[in-house]
């Protein structure tokens, strides 16, 4: 997936509107309605860095759509968050609703 739809999807699974970001990355909005056009470009290092921040997530992740391996995520996690990256959109809603419904029942 590219920048784009990453943050798009981001957006929608943080519930937070175009207008939010920009405000909490210190961003124009015409300058993030560019980056989710069409055709748009990936966004130069430092302005990714702070829709990273202002979203809460790796630069890494809204390039590649997947999140760095590091040493304090378990192999499933890793394998986990790859496997949603490829998901769509529809798919990931369902996969975070059976995940809580999991998560309620006490399953491991």
């Amino acid at each position: 997936m590219s920048f784009r739809e990453n943050l798009k999807a981001e957006l929608a699974y943080q519930d937070v509107l175009v207008k939010e970001l920009a405000e909490l990355a210190g961003i124009n909005k015409r300058t993030l309605d560019n980056y989710l056009r069409e055709k748009a470009n990936t966004p130069p290092a430092d302005v990714a860095v702070k829709i990273a921040q202002a979203l809460n997530v790796s630069v890494e992740y809204l390039v590649t759509g997947v999140e760095a391996v590091t040493a304090d995520k378990p192999s499933e996690v890793v394998e986990l968050l790859s496997i949603y990256s490829d998901l769509s959109l529809v798919n990931k809603r369902n996969l975070l609703a059976i995940a809580r419904i999991l998560q309620g029942n006490g399953a491991s």
